[in-house]
Formats: C-alpha cells, sequence, structure tokens
C-alpha cells in the first residue's frame, strides 16, 4: 500500500511569531508533514498553550526576535535538542492600524517607525544572521512573510507598507548572499481569517488585532476585493510555507509567492472614496 510521503519528514523547522494566527497554522501544517517543529512566540502566555497543545516533544521558546540574545538561546536550545536546524520560517509581525501619514501625530512617527520596523524588518535579519550558518550546513531554508501591501498601495499605512517592501527586497538579497547552499524566499498573504495581527504601541493600537473587525464587515470587503469568495484560514497557507522549507523545493529562490486569492489581478485595490 503506497502511503503519502511527508514533505518535512524529519527536517527540524523554526517557526518564529508561531503563538497564533498564521505563525501556529504554520506550525500546525508542518509538524503534519512531519516536521520536528520549533515554535517561537514573545508571548509567555502563548508559549503555555502551545507546549499544552503540541506536548513536551516539541521545544517551544519564549524568544523575542528582535533581541540578539533571545535568538541565540533559542539557538542553542534548537542545538542542544535536536543539534541541527533546516529551516526557518519568520510569520512574526505587527500591523500599523492602516492610519495615514498625515493623520499620525508627528512627535510619535520616530517610535512608529522603530516599532514597526524592529519586528517586521529587523527580526528576520537578526534570525538570518543568527541561524545563517546551521542553515548552510544543512542546506535548508528560510521563509519570510510579507503581504500584498508590498505591491499596492491600501494594504497598510506608510509603516507597514514600508516595512513589507522592505522585506521583499531583504528577500532578494539574503537569497543572493546565502546562495548556493541556503534557498530564501517569501510569502505575501492578503487576507486572513481570524487574523491576530496586532496594532503598534506606539499610536495606543497594541490591544487591537484584525480579527476584531466584525466578521461579516470583514469578509464582505474580502469579496469585493477577491476573485476567490472563500476568505482562507491560517492552516491554508501552511502547504505554500511548506514546501518553500522543504528540500522538494530545488529551483526557487529569492522569489515571493503572492498568496492573494486574485486580488492584484485587479487596477486598483479599493474604489475612490
Amino acid at each position: 500500500m503506497n502511503r503519502k510521503m511527508q514533505l518535512l519528514k524529519d527536517d527540524v523547522v523554526l517557526i518564529t511569531g508561531g503563538g497564533s494566527g498564521l505563525g501556529l497554522g504554520i506550525a500546525r501544517y508542518c509538524q503534519a508533514e512531519g516536521a520536528q517543529v520549533v515554535i517561537a512566540d514573545i508571548s509567555a502566555s502563548k508559549v503555555a498553550q502551545l507546549q499544552q497543545e503540541f506536548g513536551p516533544e516539541t521545544l517551544v521558546l519564549q524568544c523575542d526576535v528582535t533581541r540578539l540574545t533571545d535568538l541565540k538561546a533559542c539557538r542553542e536550545a534548537i542545538l542542544q535538542r535536536h543539534g541541527r536546524l533546516n529551516a526557518l520560517i519568520g510569520a512574526q509581525g505587527i500591523f500599523d492600524g492602516n492610519v495615514p501619514l498625515m493623520q499620525m501625530p508627528p512627535e510619535r512617527l520616530d517610535s512608529l517607525f522603530d516599532e514597526v520596523f524592529h519586528v517586521n524588518v529587523k527580526g528576520y535579519m537578526l534570525s538570518a544572521r543568527i541561524f545563517g550558518d546551521l542553515l548552510q550546513a544543512s542546506y535548508g531554508a528560510i521563509v519570510l512573510t510579507l503581504s500584498t501591501a508590498a505591491y499596492a498601495a491600501d494594504g497598510g499605512g506608510a509603516a507597514y507598507t514600508a516595512s513589507k517592501g522592505a522585506i521583499r527586497s531583504l528577500v532578494n538579497q539574503l537569497a543572493f548572499e546565502f546562495s548556493p547552499h541556503v534557498r530564501v524566499n517569501g510569502v505575501a498573504p492578503a487576507g486572513i481569517a481570524n487574523s491576530q495581527l496586532q496594532g503598534p504601541k506606539s499610536l495606543g493600537l497594541d490591544g487591537q488585532k484584525q480579527s476584531d473587525i466584525p466578521k461579516d464587515a470583514f469578509l464582505s470587503m474580502f469579496r469585493s476585493l477577491s476573485l476567490l469568495q472563500e476568505l482562507p484560514t491560517p492552516e491554508d497557507h501552511g502547504p505554500i510555507y511548506g514546501f518553500l522549507a522543504s528540500k522538494q523545493n530545488k529551483i526557487m529562490t529569492g522569489q515571493t509567492i503572492v498568496a492573494d486569492q486574485g486580488l492584484l489581478n485587479r487596477a486598483v485595490l479599493q474604489s475612490l472614496h
């Protein structure tokens, strides 16, 4: 009897920002595909929930990806448990509330920029630096998370959009620098069901997340813009990330898959105000 081949059989896969939303969906998919997942998240409460769901055999770590000391501790824990790393999937990120630039208090722009770019961009750069040699040794992969905001306006405010554009360029540069041993690619999602993407503290929006938008209103907006009408779940994105992280991907590096349900197959994202 033929058995389904697991895409990530015995691979050690680190998912940063894996405590909820997209990252959690990716972690669940990778584990189902045979990976020995390592899940890192900044939230202690999420870490406790992850440990309960995934069990004691899964390495779950509290880690702030903007702090070098945390990432080094994460590296040591991975080496002690597994002795290697095959893939790094970056899923952490924060939103900026889609606040137009001219509506942002000027005195908060510095802190907003630093907060968004530290999490959305610096966290990926530091992770690539700390885990890069392990991935080179295993001929592994890096998969980073962008957004359709990197390709078209009105997917967020100026800070969020600029940060996602930076990640798009970072994917290209890291693919060049880490070749030929490490494949580096990105995924740019659009709308995600039950998104846990939070706003920034610098604008007082850290208590808000995209899933707070009334479901019917969010779904109506999504369907008015997208060619495919089913709002994807975090788990629906798993196969894309899983393939890019796997050894089955032998031909793609420096690329970003735009997973947008046909959103960008239009002239504009939103009708004129």
